[in-house]
């Protein structure tokens, strides 16, 4: 069911009515206790003081002089209290209202974000740390929401593009194959099969990125040497770079301590790190793989290249899913735009950290991974 367009701006307006009302009841509470005592203890009070002082010749002089206390007492008390009501009451009124356009702001706001409108923010309503900070969090949360849905537009468009390719080739060849203009030699089975194993790669690394960012990736950690790990992923890579002529130096430091790690996935980190420093590194560059003791107390593995480089508004965003820096570029370069999401969530899963670093386009990048020492 449809809701009014005005029904933010009626709650807003019924939480001031609500705090107006329940500040007046306060104030009128306050006045009449206060009434009440002064009408009760003054007048026995002044009594006393009366008698100790030894007041009044007669009966009668003494209840004139109590009578004319409790008279300008009434008056004085009377006016005092109305004069602070009065008070209170506009600093009430316009207090409450305050409170009431920034919830109804607040509201406004929150009815356009689940419009869909992200770009709407709020200003600090001035009222206190609380509302600054819950106008804070409600326009970090509308960035976050129109961020994460930039990337679902954006991921929805690449996969569709990434499954168009090899869809469109199998159905092809399937076509050309039933009306006989193909045949299936070994050729074309083997074409056939790499397109199926693509469907199959783009499928299982979605599902892996899914798994690991949602913590639900099964590591099998074993204390191990952090070197091993490098020079497993750096032999494996080595025949790739040296078919592209491209340098690939290790350089290990001594005495790294031991980890607690899944070799395989640190495996598969360096792996994707290192396939995309060879996408993005011409031939005659160098791409570097070091590992070091951390500032923390872990280890620090880096994979530094001398390619493309990574201009600096797009350094945040390398990360997501199917993010591309030049997408007719990274296409042609055969990248999925998955690998590097994999990465981070995987050593995010370790309790570590994966950052980059460039100078800019044509400068080169650096992938830094952080493991603590456990």
């Amino acid at each position: 069911m449809k809701q009014p367009a005005n029904e933010p701006t009626r709650r807003g307006a019924g939480l001031a009515g609500r705090l107006l009302l329940a500040q007046t009841l306060v104030l009128v509470a306050g006045t009449l206790t206060a009434w009440l005592i002064a009408a009760n203890v003054g007048p026995s009070l002044f009594h006393t003081h009366l008698a100790s002082a030894n007041v009044g010749a007669t009966a009668a002089q003494i209840l004139h002089t109590e009578k004319a206390y409790q008279s300008a007492n009434a008056i004085s008390l009377s006016l005092a209290l109305l004069a602070a009501l009065v008070a209170a009451l506009g600093v009430s009124v316009y207090q409450t209202r305050r409170i009431g356009r920034s919830v109804a702001t607040i509201a406004d706001a929150a009815s356009n974000v689940a419009g869909g409108h992200y770009d709407i923010r709020v200003p600090g309503p001035g009222l206190g740390p609380e509302f600054d900070a819950l106008a804070s969090a409600f326009n970090q949360m509308a960035d976050r929401l129109g961020s994460v849905e930039r990337t679902r537009r954006r991921l929805l468009a690449d996969l569709g593009h990434e499954m168009r390719t090899p869809v469109a080739t199998l159905e092809a060849y399937l076509e050309a194959l039933e009306d006989g203009v193909a045949t299936l030699d070994a050729g074309t089975a083997e074409l056939l099969r790499s397109q199926t194993r693509r469907l199959a790669r783009l499928s299982e690394d979605i599902s892996t990125v899914s798994r690991a960012e949602e913590g639900q990736v099964r590591l099998d950690t074993v204390t191990v040497q952090p070197e091993l790990v490098v020079a497993a992923a750096t032999n494996a890579a080595a025949e790739a770079y040296e078919a592209k002529g491209v340098r690939l130096i290790s350089d290990i430091a001594t005495g790294l301590p031991e980890l607690s790690l899944d070799p395989e996935r640190i495996g598969q980190v360096l792996g994707n790190l290192l396939d995309n420093a060879l996408r993005h590194t011409p031939a005659a560059g160098t791409v570097t793989v070091s590992a070091a003791i951390s500032r923390t107390r872990g280890v620090a593995l880096s994979v530094a290249d001398t390619g493309d480089g990574i201009p600096a508004e797009h350094l945040p965003h390398v990360f997501e899913r199917f993010y591309r820096v030049d997408t007719a570029r990274d296409r042609t370069h055969g990248g999925s735009g998955i690998g590097l999401a994999i990465a981070k969530a995987l050593v995010e899963a370790h309790g570590g950290q994966l950052t980059v670093t460039s100078p800019g386009t044509g400068q080169g990048s650096t992938f830094l991974i952080l493991l603590p020492h456990r």
